[in-house]
């Protein structure tokens, strides 16, 4: 958690001891505006480097990365309660990333030669356009910044991060571990700064365009601000995510994938599975062991191989997703296990199923960002389908069923997300896209796709004047 300290500077809290971790202060509306403008000076230097020498740079960011994996990862966990098995693993993926980008990005972003019908020749170039603001959240501290920071340092931008305020030490762990791999100072930029100021970068002129991931009424904001300086955005929001366990399903396999799909990183991931859509034909098997499952998952100091669940990140979280299962009962879903408060330190929040869950409630509508899952009982396959597309949100989903076929089918023409799972649960991959529809919000990252949201697609024509 990391509480206001006064109008200058705020505190960082770990979850689990509530104790405080470190101090800092805001910077001021100058002092960030300088920062902005030295960013943009690095920039100008960084953009003529060619991609083999940008490509060494990135790699040896990944390098870096898994270098400082210990140091890094026990900040993390401290500063937001993930378990440090997954800080861990944040970390690999991370790199994981920085060596796709270095291979990727080259290929995304050498020149094309296209020859012309008069004879003439035109070139068409992926120019980098200028200075990134980066706005994110404190779920994945490292993660968040390296997917959109990585692949816009390749393509010869300069990168700003507004990290969230209780990860403000991993941004800036981040912002010398760049720098010591090779990067040259200021290309990235960490702002610690107050909403007011972020405002004030979005519409500088030197910031070309903005990428933020968030809930859905931040991105609705960042973008409105943004269009009103005519800058382009990529925005990736909020989910409430449908894995549907149809009729043919490895009760199994989905019991054991879903556990963990909503569990994972305390449950405060985006892309994780959240409204277990079931058919009735196979809906008590697996409630039965899903609810029995979730009870045996033990919570605890995210420092001890034996917790399953750490602390959420903050006590305003916890709290918001606690009125949220007390409103989903008021409505009329059942309590089948978890959904107390314990009486501990610590932002503790049990393993919670609810079901019952119908529309019109609070667990069928709306996101819980924590370790709780709505169970929805669906009267067959096609009906499950339309209950997972009954969501204003559209990040990810999920399918079980022994039919591949089938499930790829329903996948392709009637899942209506940015990214289907069949069979398994996925945070992401490098080389294949992120990112969703509707309110989940729009524009893409990995997989060489989030490379060429923020270039310029230039045309240069050359005329053939030997005729």
């Amino acid at each position: 958690m990391s509480t206001e300290k006064n109008d200058k500077g705020f505190e960082t809290i770990n979850p689990t001891t509530e104790e405080t971790l470190a101090q800092y202060n805001y910077m001021s509306k100058d002092e960030a505006i300088e920062a902005v403008e030295k960013c943009h000076k690095a920039f100008t230097n960084w953009k003529i480097k060619s991609l083999d020498e940008r490509a060494k740079i990135i790699k040896a960011i990944g390098k870096a990365l898994q270098d400082n994996k210990e140091e890094l990862s026990q900040l993390m966990t401290s500063e937001m309660g993930k378990l440090l098995k997954h800080s861990y693993q944040e970390i690999d993926l991370s790199a994981g990333i920085c060596e796709f980008t270095a291979t990727d990005g080259k290929k995304q972003l050498e020149d094309e030669v296209r020859e012309m019908p008069d004879g003439g020749k035109g070139i068409i170039q992926q120019a980098p356009i200028g200075v990134l603001y980066g706005i994110q959240p404190w779920n994945f501290p490292t993660y968040q910044v390296i997917r959109y920071a990585i692949t816009n340092l390749m393509a010869g931008n300069g990168v700003l991060l507004k990290h969230a305020k209780n990860v403000t030490g991993s941004a800036l762990k981040l912002k010398k571990i760049f720098e010591d791999a090779g990067l040259p100072k200021d290309v990235f930029t960490v702002l610690v700064i107050s909403h007011e100021v972020s405002d004030a970068i979005i519409a500088h002129d030197l910031v070309r365009a903005v990428t933020l991931t968030g809930s859905s009424e931040a991105g609705k904001y960042v973008a409105k601000k943004s269009a009103e300086v005519l800058k382009k955005t990529v925005l990736e929001l909020g989910s409430n995510d449908a894995y549907l366990v149809l009729d043919d399903a490895d009760i199994d396999l989905a019991v054991k994938t879903c556990v963990m799909a909503r569990t994972y990183n305390n449950g405060e991931t985006c892309v994780a599975a959240k409204r277990f859509v079931v058919v009735d034909s196979v809906y008590d098997d697996f409630k039965t062991a899903f609810v029995k499952a979730m009870e045996n998952l033990k919570f605890g100091d995210p420092t001890d191989k034996a917790s399953k669940i750490g602390p959420m990140a903050r006590e305003d979280l916890r709290d918001k997703l606690h009125e949220q299962v007390q409103e989903s009962i008021k409505q009329g879903s059942k309590l089948a296990c978890g959904g107390e408060v314990p009486k501990q330190k610590g932002y503790f929040y049990p393993a919670t199923v609810l079901e019952d869950v119908k529309p019109g409630q609070v667990a069928y509508s709306d996101e819980l960002f924590g370790p709780v899952a709505a169970l929805i009982r669906a009267k067959d396959n096609e009906d499950a389908m339309r209950i997972a597309n009954d969501s204003k949100f559209g990040l990810g989903g999920g399918i079980f069923s022994k039919d591949e076929e089938t499930s790829i089918a329903l996948a392709k023409n009637h899942f209506d997300t940015g990214m289907v799972n069949i069979n398994c649960y996925g945070l992401a991959h490098p080389n294949l896209p992120f990112g969703g529809v509707k309110q989940s919000g729009y524009g893409r990252e990995h997989g060489g796709f989030g490379i060429r949201e923020f270039v310029n697609t230039k045309a240069i024509y050359i005329a053939n004047n030997k005729k």
